[in-house]
């Protein structure tokens, strides 16, 4: 059994919830944060969310809920093995794709410009919404209510949004810091400027782990590239020659699985080597410690780093821009746009609930962000549903 470390996330020292509730007699914080996100709605959602594949292209390939639940387990293993908050971790790892649109990155590129106006989409900050204010579950608030550790978690897991002076970083500094994040933050100081908890970290490199080896086994079953295409990365071409060495008639598919398996073992075991040698250098002392840090402590060894942007720089011309994931793509992107323009138009063709917000709002930048909030909930086949509702050609994005 793996002692937790003086570095993890202590849930009975959480920094609380913004609207404080009795303590549970029988769950922690962490726990709690976990739960409450598996009984969410939007949770549901995602098993209706594409990953890269829309449903129509078969029952065996991940979805956001898959995916999602992939990313679980691997935070779990990390957590465990470097005396972690498992709890912690896997509520971060259930809640980051939470704001995800219809069809993967697609749908968040066609929001995005439809927004433009109105600050853009972006899918962290909208999954803040969802678990702040979005879900309807509780009668004593909106939201999730979620412990300060998570919500800073899914808001930081890829380091910190701004500096000391509250200036944009990274990412987020040619656009700005989303609105969405900046307005809880003043009610919540999520602290924008520091790292975030080893169990973020963690969560966030996890991600990584289960894109690479997922988006290997469905490029595979859906035939976009081969295990000899695969041979071109050093790393994953010793692999397979491992395996066929032992099994000389082993067939290609279940070499294939034989090889993401691997992955998956081999990145796992990285990171917590790399990790435990980043945390014993740097003699962090409390969770505190870590988000002051001033660098990650969750990470792939550099040789393991190299690994990872191959197998991104493979996958991404022969699967993400792959001729056939484009087109539906650009299908996918084209039944967003015309609904949010629809309902921009006609907000009465919106749900009763949604339409009578939306047109009351008066403001045009929080009505096309109230659209915005509908149509990011929406699952693939819903959003084919309502444009086969309201236009007279719907693609079949297949």
């Amino acid at each position: 059994m793996v002692v937790r470390q003086a570095y993890a996330s202590d849930p009975a020292a959480s920094r609380g919830r913004l609207r404080p509730e009795p303590p549970s007699p029988t769950r922690t914080d962490f726990r709690r944060d976990c739960d409450r996100i598996i009984h969410s709605t939007a949770f549901r959602r995602l098993a209706h969310k594409t990953q890269v594949f829309v449903f129509h292209e078969g029952d065996h390939f991940r979805t956001r809920l898959t995916h999602t639940l992939e990313v679980a387990q691997i935070a779990r293993s990390l957590a465990r093995a470097l005396g972690l908050d498992e709890d912690l971790s896997e509520a971060l790892a259930l809640a980051h794709d939470l704001g995800h649109p219809p069809f993967g990155h697609a749908g968040e590129r066609a929001l995005d410009r439809c927004l433009a106006s109105a600050g853009g989409f972006d899918h962290n900050a909208q999954t803040l919404r969802v678990v702040t204010a979005l879900e309807r579950r509780y009668a004593a608030f909106d939201g999730l209510n979620l412990t300060w550790e998570t919500l800073e978690g899914l808001v930081k897991h890829n380091g910190p949004l701004t500096d000391r002076q509250g200036l944009p970083v990274g990412r987020y500094r040619e656009r700005g810091v989303p609105q969405a994040i900046l307005d809880y933050s003043r009610l919540q100081d999520l602290a924008l400027w520091s790292y975030p908890s080893a169990e973020a970290q963690v969560a966030a490199i996890a991600d990584d782990i289960a894109y690479d080896a997922h988006d290997i086994d469905d490029g595979l079953r859906a035939d976009l590239f081969t295990l000899d295409d695969l041979a071109e990365i050093a790393f994953l071409r010793e692999q397979l020659s491992d395996i066929r060495r032992a099994s000389a008639t082993v067939e290609s598919v279940r070499a294939g699985h034989e090889l993401v398996r691997r992955l998956i073992t081999c990145m796992i075991e990285n990171v917590i080597v790399e990790t435990r040698a980043r945390l014993q250098r740097l003699s962090l002392a409390s969770a505190d410690e870590v988000r002051s840090a001033g660098a990650t402590v969750g990470a792939f060894s550099p040789a393991m780093a190299e690994v990872d942007a191959a197998i991104k720089s493979f996958l991404y011309p022969r699967m993400y821009r792959h001729h056939r994931v484009v087109r539906i793509m650009g299908e996918a992107e084209s039944v967003v746009c015309d609904l949010f323009w629809r309902y921009a138009e006609r907000p009465s063709d919106l749900p009763a609930d949604w339409s009578q917000s939306a047109d009351e709002l008066g403001d045009d930048i929080v009505r096309l962000r109230r659209i915005g909030d509908f149509m990011a909930g929406m699952t693939d086949r819903y959003a084919l549903v309502e444009h086969a509702r309201l236009f007279q050609a719907t693609p079949e994005l297949r």
